[in-house]
């Protein structure tokens, strides 16, 4: 009887592994060749706005158009992030697949004039609309929607970045509020690195940062504990913790003033986009538009540049913070952990410049 028992046990673990194998995989390929295309898309949106300066002043034009567009045509695609969430929590009427192309084109508007934003919010939204596509060709049960969806989540960010095992852990415990859904590791590991795989083999490629004070950390002797610099990363990340504070508060801010100066969302992002060029013109410097990972100009601040010891900047991370809150919060599409990434690597390297630390190390603190 016991013995019964187990081999029907072990017969509906391959059971509903081969299902997950099958419906997953396709699924994975499919949010990673859409996020080649999207990254592909970004760079070349990036390039022409460096190539052709007077795109930024297409800005309002861009806002306008990409908000009425949801508002007529998108339904409960604008929902996005919070749309997906939700169904995780509790299913109902799924993701709309139309929320794919919708953020997709509008996240590259964004960035081809010159809005501060990221794309993995872009990413998990690719993810999140095919998968709940996918939950619905297969007829699966709501429980099964929800673990499609958290890998659907996790290909989405695991592709974008080229970190399925950051992604797979994204979706898993940050989209269900610190709750890990054990049930859901296997799907969402698998769709992450499948995801990656496929990004990979369309020949997108993703930027790599190097902390050179890491490679020569203990060489002779073994790794030793330097107290002093102990004390400085506790500062440091003290720093980081109320920069990040004050971001996600002056973003709530940000929203709630848009909605009570402007009820007519449309207008949004043509009041900020006039608030954006009147910084670029003010400050003599479009360097904190757009990604923010690279520039054809050595000289201005970029994540790339923050990790260079002769590259201090002491307060490019908050004009940066401040591009980028007016930016999203206005109805711009796009994520905000590239953003984040810029203003926590800027913040590392200057507090590196004054505690006297390695700026590649603590802008690598900054960064994560």
């Amino acid at each position: 009887m016991a013995f019964s028992a187990f081999f029907g046990l072990r017969i509906a673990q391959v059971r509903s592994l081969a299902k997950w194998i099958v419906i997953v995989v396709p699924m994975a390929a499919a949010v990673g060749s859409l996020v080649a295309l999207f990254l592909w898309s970004l760079d070349r949106a990036t390039e022409l706005r460096f190539e052709f300066p007077w795109l930024i002043y297409g800005m309002p034009v861009a806002g306008f158009a990409m908000v009425w567009a949801y508002q007529k045509f998108g339904k409960s695609a604008e929902g996005g992030n919070n749309l997906i969430v939700d169904q995780i929590h509790e299913p109902g009427g799924g993701v709309p697949l139309r929320m794919a192309p919708f953020i997709l084109v509008t996240t590259v508007l964004t960035h081809l004039v010159g809005g501060s934003a990221g794309r993995e919010g872009t990413a998990v939204q690719l993810g999140g609309s095919l998968a709940s596509a996918f939950g619905k060709m297969f007829k699966l049960t709501p429980g099964d929607v929800r673990i499609l969806l958290m890998a659907g989540i996790a290909a989405g960010f695991g592709a974008v970045f080229g970190t399925p095992i950051a992604g797979a852990i994204f979706a898993l415990e940050v989209l269900t509020i610190g709750r890990m859904q054990y049930e859901a590791l296997l799907p969402a590991l698998l769709a992450a690195v499948v995801a990656d795989w496929t990004c990979h083999a369309w020949g997108i490629g993703h930027t790599h940062y190097a902390i050179a004070y890491l490679g020569g950390v203990g060489e002779a002797v073994g790794f030793h504990l330097d107290a002093l610099l102990l004390l400085k990363v506790v500062t440091a990340g003290l720093a980081f913790g109320l920069a990040a504070h004050f971001f996600a508060e002056l973003s709530h801010l940000a929203s709630s003033a848009y909605k009570a100066i402007l009820p007519y969302a449309p207008l949004r992002p043509v009041l900020a986009s006039a608030i954006l060029l009147g910084l670029v013109y003010l400050l003599g410097t479009r360097e904190y538009l757009g990604l923010g990972v690279w520039s054809p100009n050595p000289d201005d601040a970029t994540i790339l540049g923050f990790f260079r010891p002769n590259h201090v900047d002491y307060w490019s991370w908050a004009w940066k913070a401040l591009f980028t809150i007016v930016t999203l919060n206005a109805g711009f599409k796009g994520g905000e952990v590239t953003p984040l990434f810029f203003i926590g690597a800027g913040l590392g390297s200057a507090l590196a410049g004054v505690l006297g630390a390695p700026v590649d190390l603590f802008a690598a603190l900054g960064f994560v």
